[in-house]
C-alpha cells in the first residue's frame, strides 16, 4: 500500500505539483492572449462599456496576477518576503474564484428576467461565498530551506469554501437549466444559444469545484489535498469569461439581453428607427401617427419579435405606407 505521507512521496508530489502549475499557467496565458481582442474593443472605446463587464475584467486579470505570483513562488531562488507573496496569491486567487461565480450568476439573472426572488437568493449566496473566501486569505508562510513554504493555513475554511463554491455553481446550473428547458414564451435564439453550448460552461465550473472538493476531503497528503485548487479556479474563470464573451458578441449582432421584470429577456436591434405618437380623445378612436425611416444598409441582419430573421421580400405591416387619413388626427 502506498504511504502518501512518506518523505519520498511528498517530494515526488511537490515536483509534480510544480510542473503541473507551469502547464496550467501556460494554458491560461494562451486563453488570455487569444481573447485579448475582445478586451481591446472596450479599452479602445470601439464598444460601449457596461457595468457587468467590471466583474469580467476583474476576474480575468485577478487570476492572471495570482498565477504570476504562484510562478514566482515556485521558481524563486533567493530569499523573499514569503508572507507577502503568498498573501498576494491568496487574495487574487480567491477573488478570481468569487468573480467567476458572480459572472455565471449574472447570466442566470438575465435568463430569469431579473426575477426578484432569484436575484435576492443569488445575492445572498454571493455574500456568503465571499465571507468564506475572505477568511481563506488568512495564512502564514516563511522562507525554509531555500524556498517559500506555507506553515499554517485553515484547511477547514478552505474546504468549506470549495464545498460552498461547488454548491453555488450547482445551484446556478440548475436555475439556468430549468429556465432554458422550460421557457415561458418559447425558445428564442439566445435561449437556444445558451442551452445548446453555453450550458456546458456552467457544468464545467461545477465539476471543477467538485474535483477540488473531493481531493481536499480525501486529504491524501499536504500536496495532493490542494493540487486541484488552482485547476478549479482556472476552469471556473475561463468558462465564466467565455460565457460573458459569447453573450456579449451575440447581443452586438442581433438580440440583446436587457434588464427587465416584464416577461421577455430580449430586445431586438434594427437599423430602421420608428417614431410613434399616440393621441386619445374621449369617445373617439385611437389614432397613431408613425414615421418610418428605411435602413440604408440592408446587409445587416434584422429580427422580428419572435427572434426570426426578416427577409428582404417579407411583408412587414409596420413598414407600409400609411394612409392619409391617419397622418394627422381630425381634432
Amino acid at each position: 500500500m502506498v504511504d502518501w505521507h512518506s518523505q519520498t512521496m511528498l517530494v515526488a508530489n511537490a515536483e509534480s505539483f510544480s510542473k503541473f502549475m507551469h502547464v496550467l499557467f501556460g494554458l491560461y496565458i494562451w486563453e488570455f492572449v487569444s481573447s485579448l481582442d475582445f478586451d481591446w474593443q472596450f479599452i479602445s472605446g470601439k464598444r460601449r462599456f457596461r457595468w457587468p463587464l467590471i466583474f469580467y475584467f476583474a476576474g480575468r486579470y485577478s487570476l492572471l496576477f495570482a498565477l504570476i505570483g504562484i510562478s514566482i513562488a515556485l521558481n524563486v531562488t533567493s530569499e523573499v518576503n514569503c508572507q507577502a507573496l503568498y498573501t498576494f496569491n491568496q487574495i487574487f486567487g480567491n477573488t478570481a474564484i468569487g468573480l467567476a461565480s458572480i459572472n455565471l450568476s449574472l447570466r442566470t439573472m438575465a435568463v430569469w428576467s431579473q426575477n426578484r426572488y432569484v436575484v435576492t437568493a443569488l445575492v445572498l449566496i454571493i455574500l456568503g461565498h465571499w465571507s468564506f473566501l475572505l477568511h481563506g486569505i488568512l495564512l502564514k508562510a516563511a522562507w525554509v530551506d531555500g524556498e517559500c513554504v506555507i506553515i499554517y493555513t485553515d484547511n477547514q475554511i478552505l474546504a468549506i469554501s470549495f464545498i460552498y463554491s461547488m454548491a453555488f455553481d450547482f445551484t446556478v446550473l440548475c436555475l439556468t437549466g430549468w429556465k432554458l428547458a422550460f421557457p415561458a414564451n418559447g425558445r428564442s435564439k439566445l435561449i437556444k444559444l445558451i442551452f445548446g453550448d453555453g450550458l456546458i460552461y456552467f457544468a464545467i465550473a461545477f465539476l471543477a469545484n467538485l474535483i477540488a472538493t473531493i481531493f481536499m476531503l480525501i486529504n491524501l497528503n499536504a500536496v495532493l489535498s490542494i493540487i486541484a485548487n488552482v485547476p478549479a479556479a482556472i476552469a471556473s474563470t475561463i468558462v465564466a469569461c467565455r460565457v460573458v464573451r459569447r453573450l456579449t458578441n451575440f447581443t452586438s449582432q442581433g438580440p440583446e439581453v436587457f434588464t427587465s421584470t416584464q416577461g421577455s429577456t430580449l430586445a431586438f436591434r434594427s437599423n430602421a428607427s420608428t417614431n410613434r405618437r399616440i393621441s386619445v380623445k374621449k369617445g373617439d378612436s385611437v389614432h397613431i401617427q408613425m414615421n418610418t425611416f428605411a435602413s440604408p444598409d440592408r446587409s445587416v441582419t434584422e429580427y422580428d419579435a419572435s427572434g426570426k430573421i426578416v427577409k428582404d421580400n417579407e411583408f412587414d405591416p409596420e413598414a407600409q405606407v400609411i394612409s392619409n387619413e391617419f397622418k394627422r388626427p381630425p381634432y
